[in-house]
């Protein structure tokens, strides 16, 4: 079958410094990480930079990511791929109690756990840290991607500290001050008219030695690297540690890398003994995919939707996502534009800056409250995932 031919315009783009940076030394990788499993069947696979997800799964027509597995540790609660990876100090961010917005929404506790506090603002950082230290482990010297966002300018900033380039596959109406920082920081962009194109670009990409696809690109949908996506796991152990074990996460979703690295550090916390339950994750959708895909719909399907919420758009679902949702007793919830603007009012009356897409959150703990899915003496937490300020149509009131 001849290859897809790529429709694609090369955005111009400089070197801003014109001096060749040093590449960062290659990180420590953890002596008990064994390889790969399948997410569905546990099949294990060794350590590679592709992202094909579980070839025996995909023979019988299930499309299943992989996850990073190890031998058992009984030093660490929570292994990690590299100890120590590479870092611009992510992780950490501030869990904010919300005591009156607790009250008006009818639950015990109420806290939002604020990743815009990361190094570029948003959550994204936690997996590009990982993935660069994967790139490095590797030898690879290009970072790959499609975003047109938080994971791009995330990307970016972490290849240009690393010594590594970066080449970002975007929307061709990709906001002019996105645009600037990828510039600003030497990334190759290229533009394309929809996300087959964007996948098809990073997937020819990552086929050329020494290229690393940090995002998803194949169809059906697998997710991020799946190292990359253990950069999440921490999320769980810094809830336990400043907040106690919550009893529900919210969650906003486009493909679940998010969510399933929360939940695999929630898992790893079981496993070792530190907590007695799982929390239940709520994933939030702008449109119903994942929704559709729990009441029955075919997990490979196509669910399109339009929707401002910028971050979690796109019309696929992954293993990833219904894993997360079913293996904690969670779900997913659907919060409309409209909705999720009137929530960014009550938050940002609260004093909180929220991208729309975390805003959301706050509408799907209405909903779920006022369907006893959670119940008033429930502590909840919120994921804000970065702040308004990543909306491309921030500071229209309206957004």
């Amino acid at each position: 079958m001849p290859a897809p031919v790529l429709h694609f315009k090369l955005a111009p783009s400089s070197d801003p410094s014109g001096t060749a940076r040093v590449r960062s030394p290659r990180p420590a990788r953890n002596l008990r990480l064994q390889g790969f499993r399948c997410l569905r069947c546990d099949a294990p696979y060794p350590l590679t930079l592709a992202n094909d997800g579980c070839p025996a799964c995909r023979g019988i027509g299930i499309h299943a990511g992989l996850r990073a597995s190890y031998l058992p540790e009984s030093g660490s609660p929570l292994p990690m791929p590299y100890e120590p990876g590479f870092t611009l100090g992510e992780g950490g961010t501030p869990l904010l109690d919300m005591p009156e917005l607790a009250r008006q929404f009818g639950v015990a506790r109420l806290a939002l756990k604020d990743e815009s506090c990361n190094p570029t603002g948003s959550h994204k950082d936690r997996m590009t840290a990982v993935g660069v230290a994967q790139a490095l482990d590797f030898d690879a010297h290009t970072l790959v991607l499609a975003s047109s966002g938080n994971a791009a300018i995330s990307a970016a900033h972490y290849a240009w500290a690393a010594g590594l380039a970066c080449e970002v596959a975007t929307y061709e109406g990709l906001p002019a001050a996105y645009a600037r920082q990828l510039d600003a920081l030497g990334a190759r962009r290229y533009t394309f008219a929809d996300n087959a194109g964007r996948w098809a670009f990073v997937r020819e990409r990552s086929q050329h030695p020494g290229y690393f696809a940090l995002t998803n690109y194949r169809l059906p949908a697998l997710g991020s690297a799946p190292l990359a996506i253990e950069g999440y796991k921490p999320i769980a152990l810094e809830c336990l540690n400043e907040g106690g074990l919550p009893d529900h996460v919210v969650i906003p979703t486009a493909r679940g890398d998010l969510a399933w690295g929360i939940y695999a550090g929630f898992r790893d916390l079981l496993a070792a003994g530190r907590i007695s339950r799982l929390p239940r994750l709520w994933l939030v959708e702008p449109f119903a995919r994942l929704s559709r895909v729990l009441a029955g719909e075919a997990l490979d399907g196509a669910y399109p939707g339009h929707t401002a919420q910028f971050s979690t758009a796109g019309a696929t679902v992954t293993f990833l996502q219904w894993q997360a949702a079913v293996a904690t007793g969670g779900g997913a919830v659907v919060v409309s534009d409209d909705q999720a603007r009137a929530a960014r009012r009550k938050l940002t009356a609260a004093g909180v800056s929220a991208e729309l897409c975390a805003a959301a959150g706050l509408d799907a703990l209405r909903q779920l409250r006022e369907g006893n899915a959670i119940a008033g003496d429930a502590h909840v937490v919120l994921m804000l995932t970065a702040n308004a300020s990543r909306d491309p149509s921030w500071p229209d009131p309206a957004a």
